[in-house]
């Protein structure tokens, strides 16, 4: 058993709230927290394992949605199915009225459309807290069903003849024929299935997506399903869930387009019905409507941009207090500015492009284990777009490597008149099994790069004095007084050295061992990602305390005169940026800064653990499922760091002069 959450300050409900009325229809002026308002939306986005997870989208009309938390999900696939993936989400709210069950595809769809054994039964009293089972039918059902190739699109509806909730689906095995919906009824706590796969219905051949309502003005239960004859959405009627179905064969849907995932919801004012289907060969939903559950009109096509791409999903109608806890939790928001799972965020602004640029390690993999480094692009610091991989250091472009690429740095220096891109990284050399800095070079920011045959930092150049971990978490700083250029690294201790001319070693003789002396794990004591700047005078050094998997993760730092230091403490003042529990933000460090051209406008990039994962030492290893965010960077008169309140908004998009 375990949880599955995202956390949303409070203190912006209020402003969300009006921001999302301005997006959709206006709401009641009635202040009922019980009166329905409008319809959750839960999908996932596309066969991309890293959409195949569940998402949530907001409507006061049934129609037009707007994605919630920014698009990204609201569920991490890979804490609750045994796949790391599902699909097809069906939500349902209990006869009780406050509990909802989810039931989804246990699923990863690059293995292969008859890879899935299995389904995910989820329950909630909120819609942000859900407690979850995976079902493994192979394991769980030995005999009968140890051949099942797909269990497909769950979905789950309360037979009031039973007194107890069915939960249905299409299932296939390797024996042969077709698919087909069987059904079981869920145990009392909606954490496991009762007794084994039972048949429900077919339609003579594949049967599949399938959605059952009942419908008071005729007393008869309408099954909603896809079938591979004549392709398209068909229906058929029951008066009891189990009796036999009478097909209905005229089209449901109003399309000539391929159409699967279809779900039916009841309208607020209970009116008419709200029919949706998943138009997934031409990339968009499409809405009907219907008086009667006999004939459908056409309404609309949903607008898919950016994040939001919904793949079969269902919709339920909420609350005024349910939209306005959803809006708590995961209205539009600017952190983090990553889609993924990225960490050690490292920030540049090119010259050359008059862009910005983040490079990170890729995160998400247990044991810290990415090989890829991606570049993100950006003109404002708000919106960044996605370069692809510019770096793979098991590929052959990092002879030395295996893995384990972290914590990178890169620094634009113009030679013989054209920019050239100096990028440094740390990896895992198997010849010696440490942990090395490397460096790439290309003529843009976004490569190609080409390594060097060899690392440049080993442990060889560890400075005198220098005790503790592996040569990882480089940064790189050009001194704005000398010109010259400097490297640093280090976990458990910083080294500090000059680089020589070619960029791509550094002078042995001036390394020296910057680890700041005193504090301790919750305060200022040195543990990694050292990172420099420069203003007015003071070189301010930065730097990670304690482990990158705990709450306490923080930045600190220091100052010196020199870009070798030595690096003075202000003992009163030396926080950069921690944890903001009160909001819920927890792990914030491993940062670089960016100063806005010409101005003395500042920002720190950081990471934060991701509040699916709270303490995710549970969830595969320490850290690892980390969010990259931005906040403002100010100083005040006497040029000491104001600590950095993290937020959930980011600071406002830089305006681009046109």
């Amino acid at each position: 058993m375990a949880f599955s959450r995202i956390f949303f300050t409070s203190a912006l409900s209020a402003f969300l709230s009006c921001a999302f009325a301005q997006n959709t229809n206006a709401v009641s002026k009635s202040d009922n927290p019980d009166e329905m308002v409008s319809y959750l939306f839960t999908y996932f986005n596309s066969n991309d394992p890293k959409d195949e997870q569940i998402c949530y989208a907001l409507s006061d009309d049934g129609y037009n949605f707007t994605p919630l938390n920014g698009g990204n999900p609201v569920i991490s696939s890979d804490t609750i199915a045994y796949t790391q993936c599902v699909r097809d989400p069906h939500i349902l709210r209990c006869e009780d009225g406050k509990t909802f069950y989810m039931v989804v595809t246990d699923m990863k769809s690059n293995l292969g459309w008859s890879s899935n054994r299995g389904i995910v039964l989820m329950k909630s009293k909120d819609l942000i807290n859900w407690e979850h089972h995976a079902i493994n039918f192979p394991t769980r059902y030995t005999d009968k069903w140890k051949n099942v190739t797909r269990v497909w699109a769950p979905e789950t509806i309360y037979d009031r003849k039973a007194g107890k909730y069915m939960v249905f689906y299409s299932l296939l095995t390797a024996d042969g024929g077709y698919d087909k919906i069987y059904y079981q009824y869920a145990n009392k706590d909606f954490t496991d299935l009762e007794g084994e796969p039972k048949y429900l219905f077919d339609s003579g051949n594949a049967t599949i997506d399938g959605d059952i309502v009942y419908n008071e003005a005729d007393g008869l239960f309408h099954l909603f399903y896809k079938t591979e004859a004549g392709r398209g959405i068909f229906q058929a009627t029951a008066k009891n869930l189990t009796d036999k179905w009478n097909i209905i064969n005229e089209h449901v849907d109003q399309t000539n387009e391929s159409v699967e995932g279809v779900g039916v919801c009841k309208t607020i004012d209970g009116k008419s019905w709200i029919v949706m289907y998943d138009c997934y060969g031409n990339g968009h939903y499409q809405f009907c409507k219907s008086e009667d559950l006999k004939t459908f009109k056409f309404v609309q096509n949903t607008e898919t941009k950016g994040k939001f791409t919904p793949r079969h999903g269902t919709i339920i109608p909420i609350t005024r207090a349910e939209k306005q806890r959803l809006l708590d939790e995961y209205g539009e928001k600017g952190n983090p500015i990553l889609p993924g799972f990225h960490a050690d965020p490292e920030v540049l602004y090119s010259n050359k492009t008059k862009k910005y640029y983040i490079y990170s390690t890729t995160d998400g993999t247990p044991g810290w284990g990415g090989y890829k480094f991606n570049v993100f692009s950006s003109d404002n610091l708000k919106d960044w777009k996605d370069e692809g991989t510019m770096l793979d250091v098991k590929s052959d472009q990092v002879k030395w490597a295996s893995g384990n690429a972290w914590a990178p740095c890169i620094i634009e220096r113009k030679v013989k008149g054209a920019y050239k891109y100096f990028f440094y990284f740390s990896a895992h050399n198997p010849k010696t099994n440490r942990k090395e800095i490397g460096v790439a070079v290309s003529d843009s920011p976004v490569g190609p790069f080409v390594a060097a045959e060899n690392s440049m930092v080993t442990d060889a150049e560890r400075p005198e004095g220098a005790r503790g971990g592996q040569a990882i978490d480089v940064d790189v700083f050009q001194d704005p007084k000398s010109g010259k250029y400097y490297l640093y690294w280090g976990n458990g201790f910083m080294a500090g050295a000059e680089l020589n001319d070619d960029m791509m070693s550094i002078k042995k003789e001036t390394a020296v061992n910057l680890t700041p002396k005193g504090g301790n794990l919750s305060t200022w004591s040195f543990r990694e990602g050292a990172y420099v700047i420069y203003r007015k005078g003071t070189y301010y050094f930065m730097w990670s305390v304690d482990d990158t998997g705990s709450p306490n993760y923080h930045v600190c730092y220091g100052t010196s005169k020199s870009p070798l230091g030595p690096i003075n403490i202000d003992e009163n003042n030396y926080n950069v940026i921690r944890q903001d529990a009160s909001n819920r933000i927890y792990g914030t460090a491993h940062n670089s800064v960016i100063q806005v051209p010409g101005k003395d406008e500042w920002y720190i990039v950081y990471h934060r653990i991701n509040r699916n994962f709270l303490r995710d030492r549970q969830f595969g290893g320490p850290g690892v499922h980390r969010e990259v965010c931005i906040d403002k960077l100010t100083f005040d008169k006497k040029g000491n760091i104001i600590p950095v309140t993290p937020t959930v908004t980011g600071p406002a998009a830089l305006k681009i002069k046109k």
